[in-house]
């Protein structure tokens, strides 16, 4: 069987977007971290060949930050696939546009809606 999680091939790759972390996701992490919402999370978390950028391993819930690139119609296509690879691995996706966390009380419902739905 085939490692799913952090498998060591993304090592590097995930430990640079830690340290090359988006205003967005400095702030949302902030948030997540420390299990202050009642559950862990993990950062530039390795799910299969994708890296997302928050993983609660425990409710199998996925949060990606999305910029403006992801408005873009090649972009939108990756991601549905992305989506739909960890949606048959059993991972839920909870996507934000980075614009959204202007208003991060409805984004923090949202999560822990998820979290306890």
């Amino acid at each position: 069987m085939t490692e799913l999680f952090n498998t060591f091939d993304y090592t590097f790759r995930r430990k640079e977007l830690r340290n090359a972390a988006t205003l967005s996701e400095r702030f949302l992490w902030s948030i997540l971290q420390g299990s202050q919402l009642g559950h862990k999370f993990r950062r530039q978390a390795g799910i299969g060949p994708y890296i997302v950028d928050f993983y609660c391993p425990r409710q199998k819930l996925a949060i990606e930050l999305d910029g403006k690139h992801h408005l873009e119609e090649e972009t939108k296509e990756k991601d549905t696939a992305r989506d739909q690879y960890l949606f048959d691995q059993g991972v839920r996706v909870l996507r934000f546009q980075n614009s959204e966390l202007d208003d991060l009380a409805v984004v923090i419902t949202k999560i822990k809606s998820v979290l306890e739905g």
